[in-house]
């Protein structure tokens, strides 16, 4: 048995969690007593680029490797949870339009969380991967008395997820699409400098929070502007803005003054952001997630407290909330997607 597992003890049940991601999957297992068997990644490849038939399969073949080395029966498994990167329906469908991970042709309206629970003969429980890691962080976060809070979380990768979280729950709206945190509009006056175009969304959208605050953001809008103020910088030597882009964060790591101002612009957007979810859902807390927070230990807080700086919020909000880091980031979508799975296992289930 893998040394970062634990077997589950006498008969208690469990949830399985799927995390599914553009090169592997992650998975974790929770028991009816709270405690996660996995303590690290658990991954195995998922496959997607080879179709969606494919890549159901790697996912049951991830459920059953989980199970194998947590020593628990499959008859001990009430629920599964799964995550995606979106954009996909409340029930695991995913867009007709595609997704950065999904480019299959095949994925395009593919029901994803039906054809999983088929393939296990299972109950699956669905909800993108930002979601998923903001209930994680919501539930590390405030324990025994989640069910009881609120929280808003943004999760800065390629693009910008995130999710919301009401008495302990995800939100998710009709159509699957609450939480689509990066292309909620923001105010860019005082965040772009004064010849600084307003940025475009791979989604199609102006000045969207994904515009500014994302990998795609620094890509196509951040870097290029600032570049083009600074054509000596060792950053235009790169023989292209992609692989610039992905040196950003170390060099910001490193206190050069063209990354940090970047990563200062990114904040302000993520704290715009924060000041619209003050004053629409008023919550108890605000997370932050990401690469860019998965650096070193200050550069994440001084980032994390660029944002609470951005965000304005009335005394009354500001004695009472508060700001942190999506703790274990590697392990917030799998643990996430189980927490949801044990939500929808009944109360009294033996």
């Amino acid at each position: 048995m893998n040394d970062s597992v634990r077997a589950v003890e006498g008969d208690r049940w469990v949830v399985v969690g799927l995390d599914n991601g553009g090169n592997a999957n992650n998975a974790t297992v929770l028991d009816s007593a709270g405690e996660f068997l996995v303590e690290g990644l658990l991954e195995s490849p998922s496959r997607v680029k080879e179709g969606p038939v494919v890549a159901v399969e790697a996912l049951a073949e991830a459920f059953d490797n989980v199970l194998t080395q947590t020593g628990v029966p499959r008859a001990g498994v009430r629920s599964v949870g799964l995550d995606t990167p979106g954009p996909a329906s409340a029930t695991g469908v995913i867009s007709t339009k595609g997704s950065t991970n999904f480019v299959d042709q095949a994925w395009r309206g593919y029901d994803v969380r039906g054809a999983l629970e088929e393939k296990l003969g299972l109950p699956v429980v669905y909800n993108n991967d930002g979601n998923a890691a903001a209930l994680y962080a919501h539930h590390v976060h405030f324990g025994l008395l989640g069910a009881t809070r609120s929280s808003v979380s943004a999760i800065v990768g390629t693009g910008l997820g995130g999710g919301v979280i009401e008495s302990g729950r995800i939100v998710s709206g009709a159509a699957g699409m609450a939480g689509e945190l990066g292309h909620v509009h923001i105010p860019m006056q005082g965040l772009l400098d004064g010849d600084q175009s307003i940025p475009s969304c791979n989604c199609g959208f102006f000045g969207d929070a994904e515009s500014i605050a994302s990998l795609t953001g620094i890509e196509r809008n951040l870097l290029p502007y600032w570049l083009a103020k600074h054509p000596d910088h060792p950053l235009a030597k790169e023989p292209s803005v992609a692989t610039a882009a992905k040196l950003v964060r170390g060099l910001g790591e490193a206190g050069d003054p063209l990354a940090v101002k970047i990563f200062e612009q990114q904040a302000a957007a993520i704290g715009r952001l924060f000041t619209i979810a003050a004053n629409f859902t008023d919550p108890d807390a605000y997370f932050v997630g990401g690469g860019v927070v998965q650096a070193s230990a200050a550069f994440g807080q001084w980032f994390l407290e660029q944002v609470e700086k951005n965000t304005s919020l009335r005394d009354e909000q500001r004695q009472v909330a508060t700001f942190a880091l999506v703790p274990d980031l590697d392990m917030a979508g799998a643990r996430g997607a189980a927490l949801a799975a044990r939500q929808s296992v009944p109360r009294g289930t033996s």
